[in-house]
């Protein structure tokens, strides 16, 4: 990490990205936005995850007005928040976290049928100066045949029903199950790298 790398805020619980950000260099801290993300709905992909991205960093931000966490005007450093979210599209139709073991099961099962797409936001914003920042990227994952007693493993450990589209690409199970991805890693698992570092740089530019 840079010596004078700014302080970080990260608006997600994800495993992941929180894994991404420190492969990244990046220290931070964790405040999530807990919000209904039902509540939040687009036509397209591309502008639900904005919307969302959007959403929880409004919501944090009122979070750290009422606690008074952190006070980003003094700090010698800048103060970055960032947060982030991501679908799976399959033949044409948005797929968020599944609701219940049989979707998630449905969600997996197909998969083994036709590319799942991922589509995913990232927003920062400079606490210290107001300016922010924010983009989407996208990749495709394709499989080979995903077996049932694979899904039920999955289903059985629990961990697909709270990612989108229930997909885990790093989960051991699945990653030998993968024909190719075009795109990259990074973005597919919630946080595309190369974006992020952009607007990080474009929110701490003058």
């Amino acid at each position: 990490m840079a010596a004078h790398s700014p302080k970080i805020i990260l608006g997600s619980k994800s495993a992941a990205r929180q894994a991404i950000l420190k492969e990244m260099g990046f220290e931070y801290t964790i405040i999530t936005a807990d919000i209904d993300e039902k509540a939040i709905r687009r036509d397209k992909p591309e502008d639900l995850v904005m919307a969302l991205a959007e959403a929880k960093a409004e919501a944090i931000l009122s979070k750290l007005a009422t606690l008074d966490v952190i006070n980003c005007k003094t700090d010698s450093e800048p103060t970055l928040l960032i947060t982030a979210d991501q679908v799976v599209v399959h033949e044409g139709l948005v797929r968020e976290k599944p609701c219940c073991e049989e979707e998630a099961r449905h969600f997996i099962k197909g998969y083994s049928m036709a590319a799942a797409s991922t589509v995913g936001s990232v927003l920062v914003i400079n606490l210290t100066t107001g300016k922010k920042s924010g983009g989407w990227d996208t990749a495709e994952i394709y499989f080979h045949q995903i077996p049932d007693e694979v899904i039920d493993s999955l289903i059985n450990e629990g961990s697909v029903l709270y990612v989108a589209g229930g997909l885990m690409v790093e989960h051991p199970l699945i990653s030998p199950l993968i024909d190719a991805i075009v795109g990259t890693l990074d973005s597919v698992m919630g946080l595309p790298k190369d974006l992020t570092n952009s607007l990080i740089k474009e929110v701490l530019q003058d």
